[in-house]
C-alpha cells in the first residue's frame, strides 16, 4: 500500500513541471502579426493576457523597430 502511494505521487509530481514559456521575444520579432496581435490583445484587456506576454511583444516590437544596430 505504501509503495503504491508513493508510485502514484510520484507519477503525479512528474506531470506537473513547470510551464512551457508562451512566446519568446525571438519568435514575435519574426512574426510582426502576431506582435500587432498581442499588442491589440493588451490594450483590450492586460490582465487576461498577461504582463509578461505584454512585455516580450513591446521588445520584440522595439527590436523590429530598432534592428540590429551598433551601440
Amino acid at each position: 500500500m505504501n509503495k503504491l502511494m508513493l508510485l502514484i505521487t510520484a507519477a503525479t509530481l512528474t506531470a506537473c513541471g513547470p510551464s512551457q514559456p508562451s512566446e519568446t521575444v525571438d519568435a514575435l520579432v519574426a512574426n510582426p502579426e502576431r506582435i500587432k496581435e498581442i499588442q491589440r490583445q493588451c490594450k483590450e484587456d492586460r490582465a487576461t493576457v498577461g504582463d509578461e506576454l505584454c512585455l516580450r511583444a513591446a521588445e520584440a516590437a522595439k527590436r523590429r523597430f530598432f534592428g540590429d544596430r551598433p551601440e
